[in-house]
């Protein structure tokens, strides 16, 4: 195996334990804060780490276009170029091949696009991604897939999945093998349970250093969502690392932790930084919200982050009222924080074998809202 995965321990399905990479280990259940262009948006590279996250997501298709791979890899790799020292995982572009489907046009061999930047003409095949991902210096390379869309009837899920696994298998064997860096595959198949297992099952006799659910969160719904977890993981090697793509809410994450799930990225936190959004133990606040124009509270008692040792909710409803940059940098932080925090919260019931309180604690204080300010 190019990078190691052990297993910590369980508290049922829920896994604690250490992915390490050639730039460095990685607790898992872990949150991987999205950096698609070199960069976690209105975040310092220290700023991020700050919050306790040991790893960044980058993303092939947006790099290749600008500012390039080979740019940045003549320039010493994105860990460099981003003064990232820890470990990144490259997302392969395959999310791109739907969220562009109107510009971009797929054949057996690959994807053509066409430039959301400037129009140019892109080619993307599954042994071009892992060839760019090198050339960017991930410790995590993800093999190139097309990203099933939601809803797709079971045929069509099944010409894509299929499409996927035969990528993947050319993927793999452009994979330059070495010591703390790894390949995953990525389950396809759509909401289908039998789907689902055929990819599982394929990707498992390629052998992959860890495995991917993709697909999900692209508008199934939370229940659909965790029927596809339920009937997917106990198909995956227990002994390899299992990330969930592109998930989520932090009840999403929690009940993804519960059968199994080990990584996980969103844009979700840094996107609703920059949109006054602010996720808290007791859900979710808009500070644009006229009621915080007089509150002095932090967002949240007890919050490490800057925003909430530093700065009131009048002041931070004020920022973002007159559109300065400051309300979304700090708020940006918070998310971020508030997210590693309930990682660690999640690592620390699964050490203590006390998951099953941790979240229905959880629950119980989202549930609960805001309380509002006396």
């Amino acid at each position: 195996m190019t990078v190691g995965f052990s297993l910590l321990g369980r508290d049922g399905e829920a896994r604690r334990g250490l992915l390490e990479t050639a730039h460095g280990g990685v607790d898992t259940p872990a949150f991987m804060p999205v950096g698609t262009a070199g960069t976690v948006k209105a975040m310092l590279p220290a700023s991020v780490a700050a919050t306790g996250a040991q790893i960044v997501l980058g993303n092939t298709y947006h790099l290749m276009l600008r500012p390039g791979a080979e740019r940045v890899g003549r320039l010493g790799g994105l860990h460099r170029f981003m003064n990232w020292p820890g470990p990144i995982l490259t997302d392969s572009g395959g999310f791109q091949v739907m969220s562009l489907s109107k510009l971009r046009r797929i054949d057996p061999d690959g994807v053509t696009f066409q430039s959301h930047i400037d129009g140019s003409t892109q080619r993307l095949t599954p042994q071009s991604s892992i060839e760019i991902q090198h050339q960017l210096g991930a410790d995590v390379t993800m093999s190139f897939d097309e990203c099933t869309p939601f809803p797709a009837t079971h045929a069509e899920a099944a010409a894509s999945m299929r499409l996927s696994m035969r990528w993947a298998a050319r993927g793999k064997t452009a994979f330059a093998a070495r010591a703390g860096y790894g390949l995953f595959g990525i389950v396809q198949g759509g909401v289908y349970e039998d789907l689902r297992l055929e990819s599982a099952r394929a990707l498992t006799d390629i052998a992959f250093d860890g495995y991917a659910i993709g697909g999900l969160a692209v508008g199934e719904g939370q229940d659909v969502m965790f029927h596809v977890l339920d009937a997917t993981v106990p198909a995956l090697p227990a002994d390899r690392p299992r990330y969930l793509m592109g998930v989520g809410r932090p009840a999403d994450i929690v009940g993804a932790v519960r059968r199994g799930i080990d990584l996980f990225d969103c844009v979700m936190p840094t996107r609703a930084g920059r949109t006054a959004q602010a996720f808290t133990w007791r859900g979710e606040l808009n500070l644009r919200n006229a009621r915080h124009r007089d509150d002095p509270r932090p967002i949240s008692e007890g919050c490490a982050c800057p925003a909430c040792t530093g700065h009131s909710r009048a002041y931070l409803h004020h920022l973002i009222r007159s559109d300065e940059i400051l309300g979304a940098m700090l708020l940006t932080w918070h998310n971020l924080q508030f997210y590693q925090d309930v990682m660690r919260g999640l690592r620390g019931a699964i050490a203590a074998q006390s998951l099953a309180d941790w979240c229905a604690g959880f629950d119980e204080q989202q549930a609960m809202g805001d309380i509002a300010a006396v």
